[in-house]
């Protein structure tokens, strides 16, 4: 008979995959339950999760650096926040006093400026009815005394103004309280527009009544084509005009969207029509904060003058020409 030869046991590696960085290679001899067991013992020894301790250990190491690193945030932000608590209101009563002083100064200046225009207003009327040379020239010094103590103001396109014997329609972005005072210093002859209730203040209504300021209520078409046809009969008679084509103030510093008002004038008159870029004014006296003054500069850019026949497209020029440059100077346009 021949002999039986039973294989003896083999030894091979079973490679296993570790969830650590290192493999691990562990060699199972043998065969049969024995050989299983051992496998699953080495399995679950290998892809044992962490204990409870060493998880709640690690917890609270992390939550501690969490909690430092929020503290040392929190102490920061809040030393940044008491800095600017303390600067703003330093801030805001600088500005608040220099608003005060403005108006003081405006206010004083008009009484004795006032009187020279209530006195040369009757030779105003018998030789110079509609420009009003003399009544603008005062407003000028008025202007600029006022301006001269709180702003710089830097004018550009000086050449681009036609002289007063030459009637126009003027335009321009409005961002504030001060553009009035601020084109006031051009020296031109141009009527503004204003409400009614501004006429009854003391001494400045006055004034703009002597300066032929023409008269506007708000919110009413009939008063609107009575404005509109009185500019119209003075650019006939030689005067210019001064509109706003956004209407209002604006809040945001954005150029708004223009009324075709003014550039129906022009396109009736045949006059040309003056753009003028205001820059800075809106952030030295906010719209709606007209009691603050804050510190700053002003330039003022006058545009080469648009001719044309055609209102929409006059009021299509004017416009891109002013928001292109306030694009320039970082505003922006609605």
């Amino acid at each position: 008979m021949g002999t039986l030869i039973r294989p003896g046991p083999a030894a091979s590696p079973l490679p296993i995959a570790s969830p650590s960085s290192s493999s691990a290679h562990v060699a199972v001899v043998g065969g049969g339950a024995r050989s299983l067991r051992h496998r699953v013992s080495v399995s679950v020894a290998v892809f044992r999760s962490p204990s409870t301790q060493v998880l709640a250990t690690r917890w609270r190491r992390r939550r501690g650096m969490v909690v430092r690193s929020d503290v040392v945030a929190g102490g920061a932000a809040a030393a940044a926040a008491g800095d600017s608590t303390r600067a703003l209101p330093g801030q805001q009563l600088a500005s608040r006093v220099r608003g005060v002083c403005f108006y003081l100064v405006t206010a004083v200046a008009a009484i004795f400026l006032f009187v020279a225009m209530v006195v040369v207003h009757p030779l105003v009327l018998l030789f110079d009815r509609y420009r009003r040379r003399a009544q603008h020239y005062i407003a000028k010094i008025w202007a600029t005394v006022t301006i001269s103590m709180f702003y710089n103001l830097e004018v550009e396109g000086m050449e681009n103004l036609p002289p007063n014997s030459c009637p126009g329609v003027y335009v321009a972005n409005h961002q504030s309280f001060l553009d009035i005072y601020t084109l006031l210093t051009l020296g031109r002859c141009f009527k503004f527009i204003s409400k009614t209730s501004i006429f009854m203040f003391p001494i400045i209504g006055w004034a703009m009544y002597l300066l032929g300021v023409i008269p506007l209520r708000r919110m009413d078409s009939r008063s609107q084509l009575d404005c509109l046809k009185r500019c119209v009969d003075l650019v006939g008679k030689g005067a210019s005009v001064f509109f706003f084509p956004e209407g209002t103030r604006s809040r945001d510093g954005k150029l708004g969207v223009f009324k075709r008002g003014a550039f129906s004038v022009a396109a009736k008159t045949g006059a040309p029509v003056i753009a003028i870029t205001l820059i800075g004014t809106g952030k030295l006296m906010p719209s709606g904060m007209e009691g603050i003054l804050n510190s700053g500069s002003v330039k003022v850019i006058i545009h080469r003058p648009i001719q044309g026949n055609d209102a929409e497209t006059l009021c299509s020029e004017a416009r891109n020409v002013i928001a292109d440059t306030l694009l320039l100077h970082g505003y922006g346009a609605h």
